[in-house]
């Protein structure tokens, strides 16, 4: 992306045709709307009434429009819902935009946000008497009636096969990023071709991946705004910044934010957010893709970053001083070809806490991937061979009585797949063995309590180049309420020793300090406990 396809033209005072007056007719409409909850005037910002006489002036010599196809890339909170609202208004209801009998739809990628476009506009609607007096509004069918014309502004979701057979004049595609599903664009953009003189409009935040419609409308968007396309009839409007952009700079922020010079969005929690994201790269991504225009190539992003990882290769203490000190085992045994993991955390002065890895991998694993360093952090002691083709569990199993006998360990933390006959064995021999579930309720806490000891710089590891590679390759899941848990399908590549620091760290903060919280065998069901 290059700096030469932004619309500079939308803030400067540049001259734009209006031949035959309709760019000026479409701006005083829009100043004669009133807005709903305080009954001033309709907001409309420079930027805003540049592109609207940019789109609805500028016209042939037979009074048609130039501009047919409008593909608008615009942060979230840029008040585009209000705009597009505004304008099927306009085509619904004003003599010089309007036709008789025409469709006017608001296609959406759900039935909520298709409905937040309509209560937009019907808002405008109800606070207008003139306004209110020329149309019918029929709510049940989230729909706007003019009656004189009996022209329609409607709300649509992705219900593709209902739409078939419509011949819409105007239609806004709200927020395409989001939709999964080709099927809706397909049938308006086939219904708009039925017709002259009918106007698509596209307006969107940024979205992820190469694939689907959305890439499709917005790289198609770019190639006309680079010259590489030549279409008169499609205007790009693109407020986004390059992949490579600096999400600290606010030059990139205004950048992408047409409105943030206006207060909108505002920048003090815009300021807030991106302080919070600095050191969790899922905020980040949505930093960059809701607010920055940033386009992301990949649906998933990492759940750490690796810059805010390096903080803590310093100041790990020599294991050996750690004897007889408490602590707390995560241990996470991956397939018999896969990587195992026991990871040790220790608690620290200042709140944080020390981890000591150890991984294990078949010797036919390691052999196998060429492309990751597997033999050189066999040589360097990172990693652990086992002959053949399976790990040796037994040789784990003896890793963490070693360990529990060199310190005062509070809880051996297993994932418990495939680990029961493990932990049935330890926890007969008294061993405070723990079964730490995967899902969203056991891993939300200690994920949060992970994050924060990388966020706040108070998570020591030793730079141990294993554990680094596999936290960079750890994508995380969130269920609706944000709450987050490692996905081992999703994520890039092997990520069992993050999974088995998680689990220790998640104990070593909310466990009781000292012994385990499970004070004895009795109160364990075969030696085992379920959080």
């Amino acid at each position: 992306m290059t700096a030469d396809i932004y619309p500079s033209w939308v803030f400067d005072t540049s001259p734009l045709p209006d031949p035959h007056g309709k760019g000026e007719a479409a701006v005083l409409f829009l100043r004669a709307l009133q807005h709903p909850k305080t009954g001033r005037p309709f907001e409309l910002d420079h930027w805003q009434e540049r592109i609207v006489r940019r789109v609805f002036g500028d016209t042939l010599a037979d009074g048609t429009r130039r501009v047919k196809n409008v593909v608008m890339l615009v942060s979230r909170g840029a008040r585009k819902t209000s705009l597009a609202a505004a304008l099927a208004l306009l085509m619904t209801v004003h003599g010089g935009f309007r036709v008789h009998g025409g469709q006017v739809v608001n296609a959406a990628h759900d039935r909520e946000q298709a409905r937040i476009g309509f209560e937009e506009a019907t808002g405008l609607v109800a606070a207008h008497r003139k306004l209110a007096a020329a149309v019918r509004v029929r709510n049940n069918k989230s729909e706007v009636v003019h009656l004189r014309s009996r022209a329609t502004l409607k709300a649509v979701s992705s219900d593709a096969a209902a739409q078939n057979g419509r011949t819409p004049v105007f239609v806004v595609f709200d927020e395409i990023h989001a939709w999964k599903r080709r099927d809706l664009y397909d049938v308006l953009r086939t219904g708009l071709s039925k017709s002259d003189n009918t106007l698509s409009f596209t307006i969107s935040q940024a979205g992820r991946g190469a694939e689907g419609i959305a890439a499709e409308v917005f790289g198609y968007a770019r190639q006309v705004a680079r010259g590489e396309v030549d279409d008169e009839g499609t205007l790009p409007i693109l407020f986004e910044n390059p992949a490579d952009a600096d999400p600290t700079d606010e030059t990139v922020w205004h950048r992408a934010n047409p409105g943030l010079a206006r207060g909108y969005p505002n920048l003090t929690m815009l300021r807030q957010f991106a302080r919070e994201a600095a050191s969790r790269p899922p905020m980040l991504a949505k930093l960059k893709n809701d607010h920055l225009g940033i386009w992301l190539e990949s649906y998933d992003t990492p759940w750490l970053d690796l810059a805010t990882w390096d903080a803590g290769a310093a100041g790990l203490v020599d294991l050996d001083e750690r004897t007889g000190e408490t602590c707390w085992l995560g241990v996470d045994l991956g397939r018999t070809d896969d990587l195992t993991a026991i990871v040790a955390a220790f608690r620290d002065p200042d709140g944080g806490f020390s981890l000591y890895t150890w991984t294990f991998a078949p010797e036919e694993t390691i052999a196998a991937r060429a492309d990751v360093p597997y033999r050189q952090w066999v040589d360097a002691g990172h990693l652990t061979p086992s002959p053949g083709a399976v790990t040796d569990y037994p040789q784990v199993e003896a890793a963490v009585r070693d360990l529990c006998q060199r310190f005062d360990v509070a809880e051996v933390c297993f994932d418990p797949w495939s680990a029961s006959h493990m932990m049935q064995r330890l926890g007969d021999e008294g061993l405070p063995v723990f079964a730490h579930r995967q899902g969203f309720v056991s891993m939300a806490e200690p994920m949060r309590a992970f994050e924060r000891a990388v966020g706040g710089r108070r998570l020591r590891h030793g730079g141990n180049p294993l554990l680094r590679w596999c936290v960079g390759n750890v994508i995380a899941d969130a269920d609706p309420a944000g709450n987050l848990k490692p996905n081992k399908r999703k994520s890039r590549d092997k990520i069992d020793p993050v999974v088995a620091a998680v689990m220790a760290v998640g104990r070593a903060e909310y466990g009781e300090t000292g012994k385990s919280i499970y004070e004895n065998a009795n109160a364990r069901p075969n030696g085992l406990e379920v959080w």
